[in-house]
């Protein structure tokens, strides 16, 4: 088992005319956070991909003064933790300036894909934000057959009419399973496990598209959806249609074909990934 230690920053921050409502800021900063990783964005040396939203995990929301003993709090909590790396600020007045202060000095812990749930207290200005990522679920299916319900859970949200980042969407058809295109999947989502890294490109640099025409795909058309640390289909859906890149490609009525798998390798930062390979004549 491996864990982060805490962080902890002191900001010297103006003071205005009094202090906004704690009512709703927490919310708002996990909002903040996930709208933040929902979008590609410039962090250090690289740049993240899009990724899917954190989710609120009670458990995860501990006192905002205080270090204490984080791995033991957890696990009294229930909480069953694989990684976890908490963050203290001390300054921020309210959920804006604590996204700035996250922004500028944390891009890289909150844009690690590893991580899928979070809890935030506050505490007049000292905030604490948990990210963890828990134990995998001992619910999960061979790759192929989580694949088949990532597409039924697909196929559910596509029958839906939505908006993607604000973009309308019509409703459109059910994707067919294309077992080339599954095959595709589970290369990339075991070249990500094996290989530790999250990224829509292989370690050769090849795209959705050249893999898929290796494999001897003759569809025109190529878009991919990638996750990683969710153990459920539904789960890895919701976070698709939350972000509007990923909704955006599993709305697409240009598609009409998918494959889909995940793969898991312990050593690896996220544990799981998922690779969803769409296609289209």
């Amino acid at each position: 088992m491996r864990a982060f230690p805490s962080i902890l920053i002191f900001l010297s921050l103006a003071t205005g005319s009094g202090i906004a409502s704690a009512a709703g800021e927490e919310t708002q900063l996990i909002e903040a956070i996930n709208t933040y990783r929902s979008e590609v964005q410039r962090c250090a040396e690289g740049s993240s991909e899009e990724l899917t939203p954190l989710a609120l995990d009670v458990r995860l929301i501990l006192p905002a003064t205080g270090a204490g003993d984080l791995q033991g709090s957890l696990a009294r909590a229930g909480y069953p933790m694989v990684n976890v790396q908490a963050i203290s600020l001390s300054g921020p007045r309210d959920a804006q300036a604590a996204m700035q202060a996250l922004r500028e000095s944390f891009c890289r812990v909150v844009l690690d894909p590893q991580f899928a749930d979070i809890g935030v207290s506050r505490e007049g200005r000292d905030w604490r934000i948990v990210l963890a990522r828990p134990l995998l679920g001992a619910h999960l299916k061979d790759s192929q057959a989580e694949g088949q319900m990532l597409l039924d859970e697909l196929n559910r949200a596509r029958g839906q009419a939505r908006q993607c980042g604000g973009v309308p969407f019509a409703a459109a058809r059910p994707l067919r399973w294309n077992g080339t295109l599954a095959e595709v999947a589970e290369r990339h989502s075991r070249g990500m496990a094996n290989g530790n890294y999250f990224g829509p490109l292989d370690r050769d640099g090849r795209t959705p598209g050249d893999r898929a025409e290796l494999a001897g795909y003759t569809g025109a058309q190529v878009g991919q959806n990638i996750a990683a640390a969710l153990d459920r289909s539904s789960a890895v859906v919701e976070g698709w249609l939350a972000s509007p890149g990923h909704c955006a490609n599993l709305m697409n009525p240009a598609f009409s074909e998918l494959g889909a798998a995940y793969a898991v390798d312990p050593q690896s930062d996220a544990g799981i990934y998922w690779t969803a390979v769409f296609g289209g004549q």
